[in-house]
């Protein structure tokens, strides 16, 4: 039998192998790994589905392949309808393609559940919309405002026409409107085209050698690329005084590491961040390009951007707003690992609501950072360094930590985010040790 790649989830449907685990000859156990692929910025083993020999390899480290595409082929297999060739896809009717948008077509609308159509008609006369049953409140309404009371079915004892009928047949109108500006305006929430480069011969002025992109870094370019050209984005900078902080983390360390946590200033933010997001709910809520509308969060899922010989790889926490320090400290170090090591899940890739990047440990101040869509914004955090500052008119040398809120423009504007970092650096500053103690 042929063993083929599955599906691999949502939004990923090819990879390049990064590392053959089997070779011909090889008696293989059912869930043993084959190979381990990169598909986006996880890498992840795929198993086998069945037992049995393997007679012969058909994909190399190196090698790009999709789903349904044939790994290996095993002898003597127990049968799996995993491994079988895929089904052929599914035929769907035919959609016809949109002409070129010249003029705007009419949308085609919705037709309800009940059978009545929301399509254009010819106007209805006084006399049809008089005859209907419906209160005369409801008619004055509807000759007012232009609404066919004809063509909405009533729900009433009787076939009467009730206000909330209308609302209803008022509410089909919008979702198909909303749906034929779709249509109409697909850049809208297309990605953006990539612009026509000429090729530069770098060798004319001088020695040159080339590299292919990683996988990775392709996935980076593309989201870089998105983030940058679909969203206006501004970045608000500021510092906080982490010299308490660093004190109490000093006070607390021992007792973390005895629980196996590294207790660092990165986990501490994570929660002054949670507690200034739930404040700010606007930071933690995302622009629904589609329907244009606001998308409020009831969660605080914190994307950490991990740096790794790879590339930028950002895995979530999800349900920060539950956990105390110490569970953000776990997870934070136990996701590092694992993004270096480039054993993160897909599933721990996704769903972030608000972004971390943290240089501090690398060096560099104040910096930039770019959206991670489709989320709001990103808190970028610097190295703390030493300085002299004027308190209670006195010049004293305290650690001030820098700060750099990127946001979207769209959704955010300066005052909140002024705010925002505001209240940001104060919960920083004045972090509560009670937070700390296990």
């Amino acid at each position: 039998m042929d063993v083929r790649l599955p599906n691999l989830g949502e939004g990923a449907d090819s990879g390049v192998v990064v590392a053959v685990s089997v070779k011909e000859g090889d008696t293989i156990q059912k869930g043993q790994t084959l190979i381990e692929l990169e598909s986006g910025k996880a890498v992840a083993p795929i198993p086998s589905p069945s037992s049995g020999k393997v007679t012969s390899i058909k994909v190399k480290e190196g090698d790009k392949i999709s789903t349904g595409t044939v790994i290996l082929s095993l002898e003597g297999a127990a049968g799996s309808g995993a491994s079988a060739p895929p089904p052929a896809a599914e035929k769907k009717t035919p959609r016809p393609t949109p002409p070129a948008v010249v003029a705007a077509p009419e949308p085609e609308l919705e037709s309800s559940s009940d059978g009545e159509d929301v399509d254009s008609e010819p106007e209805e006369t006084d006399e049809q919309t008089a005859a209907m049953a419906a209160s005369p409140e409801l008619r004055r309404m509807a000759r007012m405002l232009g609404i066919p009371l004809t063509r909405i079915k009533g729900s009433a004892r009787g076939g009467r026409v009730t206000f909330e009928d209308v609302k209803a047949w008022i509410g089909r109108l919008r979702r198909a409107a909303a749906q034929a500006r779709v249509v109409a305006s697909p850049a809208v929430v297309s990605r953006p085209a990539a612009p026509k480069v000429d090729r530069v011969d770098f060798a004319q002025f001088g020695v040159v050698s080339r590299k292919p992109l990683s996988a990775l870094r392709k996935v980076i370019a593309q989201r870089m690329l998105e983030s940058t050209s679909l969203i206006p984005q501004v970045t608000q900078f500021d510092e906080a005084d982490i010299t308490r902080l660093l004190d109490l983390r000093k006070r607390h360390l021992a007792a973390y590491e005895s629980k196996g946590a590294r207790l660092t200033v990165t986990g501490i933010v994570l929660k002054a961040v949670v507690g200034t997001l739930l404040k700010h709910p606007l930071f933690n809520a995302s622009i629904d390009e589609v329907t244009s509308e606001i998308v409020f969060k009831e969660y605080v899922h914190l994307g950490i951007a991990v740096d790794t010989e790879a590339g930028l790889i950002v895995p979530v926490i999800r349900d920060a707003h539950k956990k105390s320090v110490l569970e953000l400290s776990l997870d934070l170090q136990n996701l590092a690992e694992k993004a270096r090591d480039r054993k993160v899940s897909l599933d721990e890739l996704k769903g972030g609501s608000f972004t971390i990047s943290n240089q501090g440990g690398i060096g560099g101040g104040h910096f930039t950072p770019i959206v991670n869509r489709p989320e709001s914004a990103i808190l970028g955090m610097g190295k703390g360094s030493v300085k002299a500052i004027v308190k209670e008119k006195q010049i004293v040398p305290r650690t001030l930590l820098p700060l750099a809120l990127s946001y979207d423009h769209r959704l955010i504007d300066g005052g909140s985010a002024a705010r925002f970092i505001s209240d940001l650096a104060t919960a920083i500053e004045q972090f509560e040790e009670s937070e700390l103690k296990l």
